[in-house]
């Protein structure tokens, strides 16, 4: 019989837009791959999504980025109806959005990363937290949203000041000058690096990421065998310590003039951006799997975690919910 594979798109963080562009992608992949797709873009009606997740699917295909998708908030409702879906579950999902706490992870298993550290908004425009260069960003956004590179003579200070795009709290990091690499991990096996070529102004930035046809890709990455390496091992460490699920991207920052040393981690993405030609599965489809056989894989590999036991959704919920 064949299986039905409900694919979730949307949301309404930053990310909607990227998400049901992709989802397209994703969608011909697994009609290729012999699947019943049905599509369902998820908002902030969960009474509904539980009625579109009604009768249930055989898989959850969660194809949503940022808050919602990424931070183990989707997980969970995957968990109390029992629907199996791909990548990682709870608890490494909301470790994964959480950049301090996915940091602390790596730097457990000996992976190095930039200094860096919560501060509020009256610490950040105060500079009060490290001397320039350094990066302010969001402890919890994905897709590189609300990122600032502080430098000499810029005036990025005064525009948060007029408009703070944060919550309570943001993540001020030391800057690492140097290339922007990134490994894809599948099942715990680090794939290939890949060398992110930006031109919208030194860093693979949303607009790098999704609205500027001039980034380049170089894969296999063109940097030295040992850092090379060091990478793959880095982002297999940080997959494993988490916990995750799945296909995962590490992000890195390479400084070139520290040698072996230079090589920092930044963050983890799970699920990564989903096109045969995004950075993730691309790297899958460099060493021979095609872009519909990873997502047929992934739907295969597909599960409940089980981190959400004793909880459930009784027929009792779902009757109330269908009904709202």
């Amino acid at each position: 019989m064949t299986k039905t594979v409900a694919l979730l798109v949307g949301g309404w963080n930053a990310e909607r837009e990227v998400s049901i562009n992709k989802g397209k992608h994703v969608e011909a992949a697994l009609r290729e791959a012999g699947y019943s797709v049905n599509v369902i873009e998820v908002t902030k009606d969960m009474a509904k999504l539980v009625k579109d997740l009604t009768p249930k699917p055989d898989v959850a295909f969660l194809n949503i980025y940022g808050r919602l998708g990424e931070d183990g908030c989707l997980q969970g409702f995957m968990e109390l109806m029992e629907i199996p879906y791909t990548c990682s579950g709870v608890m490494a999902s909301a470790i994964n959005m959480d950049k301090p706490m996915a940091k602390r992870m790596a730097e457990s298993v000996g992976v190095q990363c930039p200094k860096g550290e919560l501060a509020d908004r009256d610490e950040v425009l105060a500079e009060s937290v490290m001397a320039r260069p350094y990066v302010i960003k969001p402890s919890n956004e994905g897709s590189s949203v609300d990122v600032y590179i502080i430098k000499e003579k810029d005036n990025h200070l005064l525009q948060l000041k007029q408009n703070w795009p944060f919550e309570e709290n943001a993540l001020v990091e030391q800057y690492i000058p140097g290339k922007e690499l990134t490994v894809a991990v599948l099942d715990g096996k680090a794939q290939a690096v890949t060398e992110i070529i930006s031109h919208t102004g030194g860093f693979f930035d949303y607009e790098a990421k999704y609205e500027d046809d001039r980034t380049e890709l170089v894969l296999p990455a063109k940097i030295p065998q040992g850092v090379y390496e060091k990478a793959l091992d880095y982002a297999q460490r940080v997959y494993n310590v988490i916990g995750c699920h799945g296909l995962a991207r590490c992000d890195f920052r390479y400084d070139e003039t520290q040698g072996a040393d230079g090589l920092y981690f930044l963050e983890i993405n799970n699920p990564p951006g989903m096109t045969a030609e995004s950075i993730g599965p691309s790297q899958c489809v460099h060493n021979g799997m095609s872009f519909s056989a990873l997502c047929a894989h992934m739907v295969e590999t597909a599960k409940c975690h089980g981190q959400i036991k004793d909880q459930h959704l009784s027929d009792e919920s779902v009757t109330l919910a269908k009904s709202a």
